[in-house]
């Protein structure tokens, strides 16, 4: 019986094809966030609380305010990503579905990857669309708001793919969230120079592009090794 039910699950398998099985556990990730949208929400108030508190506290100095805004919103976006890194493999951990994973014909890099899209599509996108609406705080010009677009688009998937990694290491950890700060927030720190950055490079009239092929470079190297490492510390955190 066992043997029939893996058999129709390789020939599932074999009919959905790379894409289609990477799709389907993207599509099972974003309906499961969707009947939890309470903690979906919470990244997004995070990241609208935290970069409307500066101009109040600051006050209305439209130079300094312009200084200060592209390390604001690239924090915030940083810290607002981080909240809901626990919650990338936890469920499926403590319910038995990650193990079912590692057994399932399919390669675990391409299902790891399917959970990281997810989890961009939840958390990263939503703050790439929002941030210009937070950047008109800080009177940044419609220029300067296009590059921290870009550059957020092109860096919070890195901030999924290194976090994937911090998660899987954590895994099952008691105090894994303080664990997981300390593992990911200094392989953050290239993201949020080359960023920041970049918005401030355009303001100053230097030129973004530098800064967001560096850190374009970076999110390729992460596309090639993060899988492979999330895939390695998960098999740890089940053994």
């Amino acid at each position: 019986m066992k043997q029939a039910d893996a058999l129709n699950q390789a020939g599932t398998l074999a009919e959905l094809g790379t894409l289609g099985v990477l799709l389907a556990v993207a599509r099972r990730d974003l309906l499961l966030a969707l009947r939890r949208k309470s903690e979906v929400m919470t990244v997004l108030f995070f990241f609208v609380i935290v970069v409307s508190l500066f101009p109040l506290g600051i006050g209305p100095e439209m130079a300094l305010l312009r200084i200060i805004a592209p390390g604001v919103l690239w924090v915030a976006a940083l810290l607002a990503a981080m909240l809901s890194l626990n919650r990338l493999f936890a469920a499926d951990y403590a319910d038995g579905t990650l193990e079912q994973m590692v057994l399932s014909p399919a390669p675990l890099g391409l299902l790891v990857i399917g959970k990281i899209l997810a989890h961009w599509l939840v958390t990263g996108l939503p703050l790439v669309l929002i941030a210009p609406l937070l950047g008109l705080q800080y009177d940044l010009d419609g220029r300067a708001l296009g590059v921290l677009m870009l550059s957020l688009l092109i860096g919070t998937p890195l901030l999924s793919l290194i976090g994937a990694i911090g998660a899987a290491l954590t895994l099952g950890v008691r105090g894994g969230g303080v664990l997981l700060s300390l593992l990911t927030l200094p392989l953050y720190i290239p993201a949020l120079i080359f960023g920041a950055g970049a918005v401030e490079a355009d303001i100053s009239g230097l030129g973004a592009t530098g800064h967001l092929s560096l850190l374009a470079a970076l999110l390729a190297l992460a596309c090639f090794f993060a899988p492979w490492a999330t895939t390695a510390g998960l098999r740890i955190a089940l053994e």
